[in-house]
């Protein structure tokens, strides 16, 4: 076996492939760029060899610095990780020339499925089902008409070098193929250098389900069942799961025999997924291969008791599957949340800053239930605008769908972060929604449940009422803690009431405590009785509690008066009072926010790029008035109606902060 491996990558999936490396007795080799010098894959490998400047172009994907670090270090192979120099078949040649192994495909298969066109031409050779469309080069947005009317709207306009949604379009009619050609074909261009087009019919009420395929250099090739990846947003995944609760075994074993023929067709080896779109009627066409280690592969690991990692160090190292097709089970379900630095209330907008606060919920392995939280980043560090704002995936695993799920609900409660924007609310939200529970969702999840973006989640009764009879009772030991500390009583409880009025959310619950050594009883105004119990103490950032008998899991932050609480995605300000306190509170006016209706604020942390318009200019509704960049991400901001522009307070450069002024109104 290797003795030494090099992971070309960095964050989550770098600390991932070194956890397998170790468990197999290999040494491990990190690189890093200056703003990962201190990050955890570096810390966790056995040797690290600084690479460049921050941004990636200038050091993680330049294929000549990684090659001196395989040469300095005498690595015997590299794992490439996912993106960046993953499926670059020059990488993969220059290993190759210095004798290094390469862990994943060989070149050749890399080349063919890299590129959407051939790789179709390859699937339909090999007799998998794909989407009706044309392969062939397009001149000219006429013939994109012509074309889109022989397959029949609505069509999908795609490039064929693409990837992560861009140069694609949607096309319902000719007008729309005719500008869609155009759009795709611009974009292609200067994204890939490659504006080569070609166009499918667009499946309706699609799924996006992938297989997870393993090959060895010696023809053995088998599937790994599949995984639903239909919850995206912009065509990035944000759940996925596994097995997928829509496919039934005949549908199943189809799309496992077909990939493992296309792998084979190209003398595939290694770990790769071929993705399917699937409709209504599983009726099932193949979209593309990935050449490399998926994201979401921990959820197969999960169903299936196989680590990706160490069976394609494996392959690399020439060795023969141990498995068989007929070893392959589906053991339980497993599901993934990805855990980004973006703010769900500003549009998904990245944020980059410092983790002041991150406890991931505790993993375990137990009988019935798994918590895994792959991750490439601590406490104190920084999440960095150069680099994919994946802090880490969560994943849970239960023997029902349903234990999963739960599972899911609980480890996001109890994952504590701070410093950052982040989707774990969104993420909760989706994990209670009824379309999700169903299992029924299609790749059009987000745009349908969401069409105006994340604006928080709101707590049915029930939910509520378990919450304000845990606050009551925190209240009541936050109080006895406050009065000890005052020194102005001996018998302390005596003097801490037992009657409360709790308010969220827009309602008010009178309650009464009757507490006890073991926890509180508290009773509600309809009689309603909740019996809490929890060792939680002032001052702790998360409250773990059972509400009749039933677990609760509380972030608790403290506001005056009460407690900010955050549970199931909701964010709530909760108040608890003495009932005289309670009438005073409801006499007081609402404090209304501050108008910034004449002002444009920075929605995110970033730098100006450019500004559009000048003092006194009148602006139209939809007009670019600057862009900010934030994660390499170019992002307009526009006029949301007619106005004159009255002062510019920024300019290229600059860099702002979330809510800064950029620019005022009269």
């Amino acid at each position: 076996m290797f003795k030494k491996i090099l992971i070309a990558n960095r964050g989550e999936i770098a600390c991932r492939v070194i956890k397998t490396a170790k468990a197999m007795g290999i040494k491990t080799v990190a690189i890093y760029s200056d703003a990962d010098r201190n990050a955890l894959h570096v810390r966790m490998a056995d040797e690290a060899v600084h690479i460049g400047p921050s941004p990636a172009s200038e050091s993680y994907i330049v294929i000549e610095k990684v090659m001196e670090a395989v040469r300095q270090t005498g690595a015997e192979a590299v794992h490439p990780g996912y993106g960046f120099l993953s499926e670059n078949p020059r990488f993969a040649k220059a290993l190759e020339a210095e004798g290094v192994a390469f862990v994943g495909p060989p070149v050749g298969a890399i080349e063919a499925m890299g590129d959407k066109i051939t790789s179709k031409k390859i699937a339909q050779e090999a007799n998998v089902s794909t989407v009706p469309g044309y392969m062939g080069l397009i001149e000219d947005a006429e013939e994109a008409v012509k074309i889109s009317n022989q397959v029949g709207y609505p069509v999908m306009i795609k490039a064929s070098a693409g990837g992560g949604g861009k140069g694609m379009r949607i096309a319902w009619n000719d007008d729309e193929a005719r500008e869609g050609f155009q759009s795709s074909k611009n974009e292609a261009a200067s994204s890939f250098g490659d504006d080569r087009i070609f166009i499918e019919k667009f499946v309706t009420q699609p799924r996006h389900i992938e297989i997870q395929v393993l090959c060895d250099s010696h023809g053995n090739g088998i599937y790994l069942n599949e995984r639903e990846c239909s919850i995206q947003r912009r065509n990035q995944k944000v759940v996925e799961e596994a097995p997928s609760p829509f496919l039934d075994e005949a549908t199943r074993k189809a799309m496992g025999e077909q990939s493992v023929a296309l792998a084979q067709a190209v003398s595939y080896s290694s770990a790769g997924t071929v993705e399917f779109i699937v409709d209504g009627d599983r009726n099932f066409y193949f979209l593309e291969m990935n050449t490399r280690l998926q994201v979401e592969h921990p959820v197969t690991e999960l169903i299936t008791g196989v680590d990706l990692v160490e069976q394609m160090i494996r392959v690399a190292y020439g060795e023969k599957l141990a498995l068989k097709q007929s070893d392959v089970k589906i053991n339980g379900w497993a599901i993934e949340n990805r855990l980004y630095a973006e703010d769900p209330y500003r549009g998904f907008l990245p944020s980059i800053g410092r983790l002041s606060r991150y406890r991931p919920p505790e993993e375990l392995a137990i009988e019935g239930a798994v918590v895994r939280n792959d991750t490439g980043v601590y406490e104190g560090g920084e999440i960095s605008m150069y680099y994919d704002p994946m802090i880490a995936k969560l994943c849970t695993w239960g023997h029902t769908r349903a234990e999963a799920i739960e599972g899911m609900r609980n480890a996001l409660d109890s994952f504590e972060i701070e410093g950052i924007g982040h989707n774990l609310p969104f993420l909760a939200a989706v994990m209670d929604h009824p379309i999700f529970i169903a299992g029924e969702m299609t790749t059009a999840f987000i745009d349908e449940q969401y069409p105006d973006g994340f604006e928080g989640v709101g707590l049915k009764e029930d939910a509520l009422r378990r919450i304000a009879a845990s606050s009551a009772a925190m209240h009541r030991v936050a109080e006895i803690r406050r009065t000890r500390v005052s020194g102005r009583m001996d018998n302390h409880e005596r003097h801490v009431g037992n009657d409360w009025v709790v308010s969220l959310q827009g309602m008010s619950f009178p309650v009464t405590i009757d507490a006890d050594p073991a926890g509180s009883t508290v009773r509600f105004e309809d009689g309603d009785k909740m019996r809490v119990t929890s060792d939680w103490t002032p001052g702790d950032q998360l409250a773990t509690l059972q509400v009749d008998g039933s677990p609760l899991v509380l972030k608790v932050g403290k506001i005056s008066g009460g407690f900010r609480i955050r549970s199931r995605g909701a964010d709530l300000k909760v108040h608890v009072r003495t009932p005289r306190q309670a009438e005073l509170a409801a006499l007081m006016p609402e404090k209304l926010p501050p108008d910034t209706s004449k002002m444009l604020l920075c929605p995110m942390p970033g730098l100006i790029v450019k500004v559009n318009v000048e003092v006194g200019d009148e602006v139209q509704e939809g007009q670019a008035l600057c862009t900010v960049e934030a994660m390499k991400m170019e992002n307009i901001l526009r006029a949301e109606r007619k106005s004159v522009v009255s002062k510019i307070n920024a300019g290229p450069g600059d860099s702002l902060a979330v809510d800064d002024v950029i620019m005022e109104f009269e």
